[in-house]
């Protein structure tokens, strides 16, 4: 398994969080999911606006594979979403922790809290394989 940054929070369901300056969530898959997927060629995100539950299903992503669902890691409002994924979905197997997927505006910080650091993580995607 690759380099996990230090910096952001994962779910077991492998996606990855990242709480930016204004107290919203960035959210995207983790390398290791994109690597088990493959070449994604199709990326459905949620519309601004939606109210998501921590572990709800609420993006697909579609590789050659399979599709997988996506999954709020934190309670909120949809504030953002990665509109330029739509035409390039290529781009989350590029570099997984810079092609994110959408932006919560969290209703519970303690879910954000309660994620896996990287080195909780790493255990649970080598347990997962």
């Amino acid at each position: 398994m690759s380099e996990l940054p230090t910096d952001l929070k994962y779910a077991k369901t492998h996606e990855w969080a990242k709480r930016e300056a204004d107290g919203s969530v960035r959210v995207g898959i983790t390398d290791h999911a994109q690597e088990q997927l493959g070449d994604l060629v199709y990326v459905e995100l949620p519309k601004a606006g939606t109210q998501v539950k921590a572990g709800e299903a609420c993006a697909v992503v579609e590789s050659v594979k399979a599709a997988s669902d996506i999954y709020s890691p934190v309670s909120g409002e949809i504030v953002e979403v990665n509109a330029t994924l739509t035409d390039a979905p290529e781009a989350v197997n590029q570099d997984a922790y810079a092609a994110w997927l959408f932006r919560v505006q969290m209703t519970n910080p303690a879910e954000l809290e309660a994620l896996l650091d990287a080195a909780g993580y790493r255990v649970a995607a080598e347990a997962d394989t």
